[in-house]
């Protein structure tokens, strides 16, 4: 099921045609010889956990030139991972499970080596724009990004592997927690430390479509506080790179 599920994502994304599909082919990796016995399976395994934010003020949906960056960062993590590493990809937004059903979940091995899954979560997060405008994905009205860190703590969480949680998102959460599009608005302290053990939390994308760096340096200091007090070891939150 995993399979196929990214199997037709990138599909749709890559058949979407036109300037589009040239695009998605620029950004493809090229496949060098690695000696996987010595490199990747000598390596300490990782977990990696992406979530895309698909509400309407992220410029992934709609941005196909951010989403190709974002998607070529993305691509270069998962391609430094060694064998029994674990690759998880979510979109959240509204908090609403029947509006984000996608996921896709794998362990790298010799069957699933790092450059075919970076290829793959590629091609899906550089074809965001188009998955949105073919309606595949629906883009939301809300932006829960606490609610979908809360979920992934239960779901997947730290234990087992040093894990990294990376979101594709403008930073904005827009919920019951808090409107961070007002400059009077704060993120809520975490109940508890539900991220204690996780390595770091990464938001690529922060600030962007505000077109403010003051606006930017305050999300990023939101995020940083909340990311300390929810127990992960490091945040990095980027507007460009």
């Amino acid at each position: 099921m995993k399979s196929f599920m990214l199997a037709v994502a990138t599909g749709v994304a890559v058949g979407a045609g036109g300037a589009y599909g040239v695009e998605v082919m620029r950004h493809t990796p090229v496949f060098e010889h690695v000696n996987y016995v010595t490199d990747e399976a000598q390596q300490a395994p990782k977990r990696i956990v992406i979530g895309l934010d698909i509400s309407k003020s992220n410029p992934l949906v709609d941005d196909q030139a951010f989403a190709a960056k974002v998607a070529t960062r993305i691509g270069d993590q998962i391609r430094k991972l060694g064998f029994r590493s674990e690759v998880h990809v979510r979109t959240f937004g509204s908090f609403d499970a029947s509006s984000n059903g996608f996921y896709y979940d794998t362990v790298l091995s010799i069957r699933s080596r790092p450059q075919q899954v970076a290829a793959e979560v590629e091609k899906l997060i550089s074809g965001t724009p188009a998955l949105v405008a073919r309606g595949k994905w629906k883009s939301q009205n809300t932006t829960n990004i606490i609610g979908f860190l809360d979920n992934v703590s239960q779901s997947i969480g730290c234990s087992g592997l040093p894990t990294t949680i990376i979101l594709a998102s403008d930073g904005l959460e827009d919920s019951e927690y808090a409107k961070l599009s007002s400059a009077e608005a704060h993120l809520p302290s975490p109940d508890g430390r539900p991220f204690a053990g996780c390595k770091e939390l990464q938001i690529l994308g922060i600030g962007q479509g505000t077109g403010s760096p003051v606006e930017t340096a305050r999300l990023r200091s939101e995020w940083m506080r909340w990311t300390k007090s929810a127990g992960f070891g490091k945040f990095l939150g980027l507007n460009d790179w």
